[in-house]
């Protein structure tokens, strides 16, 4: 059967038009100078960018000369793994840890796309691992990454698929699925576009295992002839529980109000909010609740925090704190998990930084309510999972399609509120935290939400094991 299956990927892929194919490659060897430059600019901000540039090329001379890689034995399948940034590596270690229950000897190829997801996946390595970076899609980079490693199959999270290495894997029987798979409709459509291109390379997939039925659809009119539903691996993902509960100590005393993963232009709006309610200004022409809402947004037992998406812009965040008239009080200046005296930041007049990683468990419990950052730009929204798993309820602005599903299921459980503008979502906000018994309902709808809907991490490790014999 798992002949049968391989030849169909090839016959499949084999019909690419060979003059689109070569044309895009062409395309992508063209630009391979812009992408060096562009590593290079990045790398001024965050230094990881800088770190082995020609393993996107496929040269690997660097592993041979420490022998951190030997071709495993047939008894050892190398599982091959790419998750390109952060969100996806997080999903990715979910789906790890069931496989290496299920697989014995199996050893893992991780490939990341970006600094802080290779930063993340160096969490998820074990002995006989190896970590690169994503290979750049031309055809003789592809083979170079492919001759060297040689995986058993390959897994890559969420949305990542790009036509030479989809030819490539199909050529050589490699099995190739997408994890956790989601396809927003305006990457459908933008997708589509290329169809000539992309329904090939979707055609050749062994597997899709996508998060929703929505998702489903739009993988299988791409091309996809494998799909399942799953569900969405990040339900899965283990809140680490000690930063949790410091954070749940250190405000115990106070109400604090989060914006999460926030996006561009998203702190400036948040912070113009802030003054307008400070300052009794009417807020998008309603007045209705502020009355309610100002002497809580003054109270000296609320304070803001604003926790950047990317490390790159902690610094422009601050100073952008700074140039609004606030002080800014930074994560990265506590002394490791040493609590410090939150009581003397809240004077109205200090907003906090979240200016560190790995600590998003430790934010979200000190948060009594999270607003969604890329919800409030034309964004499409940061993960709200993570945020239900620490029974934080949500404020969500109107760009949620990243996690279209997650939405929707979050707003019905009663986890989650959805409105237009950020002056709409400080007040809904505020109005959350000065009612007691609507914000214990919410956070205990959080955290429901998060475990109903678990189970995905186990479906998939076992659809990849079948995939795998």
């Amino acid at each position: 059967m798992a002949g049968l299956v391989t030849g169909v990927w090839y016959e499949k892929i084999s019909h690419m038009p060979s003059l689109s194919l070569a044309l895009y490659s062409l395309l992508m060897w063209c630009a391979q100078p812009i992408l060096r430059m562009k590593l290079m600019l990045r790398g001024r901000q965050e230094r990881g960018y800088l770190t082995q540039i020609e393993e996107r090329f496929g040269h690997y001379s660097h592993l041979n000369n420490q022998l951190k890689f030997e071709h495993p034995p047939s008894d050892q399948p190398l599982v091959w793994v790419h998750a390109v940034s952060l969100g996806e590596t997080r999903a990715a270690a979910v789906l790890v840890a069931e496989l290496r229950k299920r697989i014995p000897g199996m050893r893992l190829l991780l490939t990341n796309g970006t600094a802080t997801g290779r930063a993340e996946g160096e969490t998820l390595l074990q002995a006989g691992d190896v970590q690169v970076w994503q290979v750049w899609d031309t055809p003789f980079a592809v083979k170079r990454f492919l001759n060297y490693f040689q995986p058993s199959l390959g897994i890559l999270m969420e949305t990542e698929l790009w036509p030479n290495m989809a030819q490539q894997c199909a050529a050589r029987r490699i099995p190739l699925a997408i994890a956790n798979a989601r396809m927003s409709e305006k990457s459908f459509r933008a997708t589509n576009q290329f169809a000539w291109l992309a329904q090939p390379a979707y055609q050749s997939l062994a597997a899709v295992w996508a998060q929703s039925e929505d998702d489903a659809k739009r993988f299988a009119m791409l091309g996809a002839q494998q799909v399942e539903v799953q569900g969405n691996l990040k339900f899965d993902a283990e809140v680490d529980a000690t930063k949790l509960e410091l954070g749940r100590t250190l405000s115990a005393a106070h109400t604090i109000i989060m914006l999460a993963s926030s996006r561009e232009g998203e702190e400036a709006a948040l912070l113009q909010s802030i003054q307008k309610y400070m300052e009794n200004k009417p807020v998008d022409g309603i007045n209705a609740a502020y009355s309610a809402t100002k002497n809580v947004a003054n109270d000296e037992n609320v304070a803001w925090l604003i926790v950047p998406r990317h490390p790159q812009r902690f610094e422009v965040v601050a100073q952008l704190i700074e140039s609004h008239g606030f002080k800014v009080a930074r994560r990265s200046q506590w002394q490791g998990d040493e609590m410090p005296n939150l009581q003397s930041m809240l004077d109205g007049k200090t907003i906090l930084l979240g200016d560190s990683l790995g600590d998003m468990a430790l934010y979200y419990g000190m948060s009594d309510v999270a607003l969604l950052g890329g919800s409030f730009e034309p964004l499409g929204g940061q993960n709200l999972i993570e945020a239900a798993a620490c029974a934080c309820p949500v404020v969500m602005g109107p760009s949620t399609f990243n996690f279209a599903e997650a939405a929707h299921l979050s707003l019905q459980a009663g986890a989650s509120v959805q409105v237009n503008t950020m002056q709409q979502g400080v007040q809904a906000a505020l109005e959350w935290v000065q009612n007691a018994e609507a914000l214990q309902h919410a956070q205990a709808a959080a955290a429901k939400f998060a475990t109903a809907h678990q189970g995905a991490a186990a479906k998939t490790a076992q659809a990849v094991v079948k995939l795998l014999h």
